[in-house]
């Protein structure tokens, strides 16, 4: 666990650190180069008795450099993180098997559907819970967001996973959790003067404790022994 992470709860946790440190350290050793250099010429060009203030003319030459340097890094780091983007953010790349769970923000909520014993979602036989998301570990997931009313975000650091939700669109976001427990949701847009109400939770099961709390939920029983017996499933 990281001092300033959560210990990663994803499978893509992993890749988004590696990436994030990447970037980390080239914009840390650009700020060190830059500051260290303000000071260099602080302390040179001082005023000092007997010296005039001199006029100096830009060099063509420095500035396609320092342009040149800053585009050749921004896309060598957009061509890195291009397939780990589409992994978690482009549809077609989605595991087949994955099950679809619904997710609506409103102020200051959050509306989790689930499909009910026919294991689609948008039928009669849906059921709807309350700012918690209930998934098994290692099973794959595609959260299907929409917002009632404003932009919220959907935001979860232990996945490592953070999504703008926004009016009028329905947004997918893939999912496979590795690590059981209950971790923070949390809505990272400014939604309202009740913003910072806006939280709930994950709750990662085993098979067989998600097998009873769905059954707990009434109508969704006959739903139970079927989505354990899947947990198992997915693609790498």
């Amino acid at each position: 666990m990281h001092w300033w992470f959560p210990g990663n709860a994803s499978s893509v946790g992993g890749k988004v650190d590696s990436l994030f440190y990447v970037i980390l350290y080239i914009t840390g050793a650009v700020f060190v180069l830059v500051e260290a250099t303000l000071l260099v010429f602080l302390v040179r060009y001082r005023k000092r008795e007997g010296r005039s203030a001199t006029y100096v003319e830009g060099s063509t030459k420095a500035e396609i450099i320092w342009t040149s340097i800053p585009a050749v890094i921004l896309v060598a780091l957009a061509i890195i993180s291009q397939p780990l983007w589409s992994r978690i953010k482009d549809s077609d790349t989605y595991p087949k098997d994955a099950i679809h769970i619904g997710l609506e923000a409103k102020q200051f909520e959050w509306h989790v559907t689930y499909p009910g014993p026919d294991g689609k979602l948008g039928t009669d036989d849906d059921f709807m819970k309350k700012d918690s998301i209930h998934l098994v570990v290692d099973r794959d997931y595609v959260l299907e967001m929409t917002a009632r009313d404003v932009v919220h975000s959907f935001f979860v650091p232990a996945f490592r996973l953070k999504q703008d939700i926004v009016p009028g669109m329905n947004i997918k976001l893939w999912v496979r959790p590795t690590r059981t427990g209950t971790f923070e949701l949390a809505c990272s847009e400014l939604c309202g003067l009740g913003h910072y109400r806006m939280r709930g939770v994950v709750i990662v099961h085993t098979p067989q404790d998600y097998a009873a709390w769905l059954a707990s939920q009434g109508e969704a029983a006959p739903a139970a022994s079927d989505t354990a017996s899947n947990s198992g499933k997915g693609a790498s």
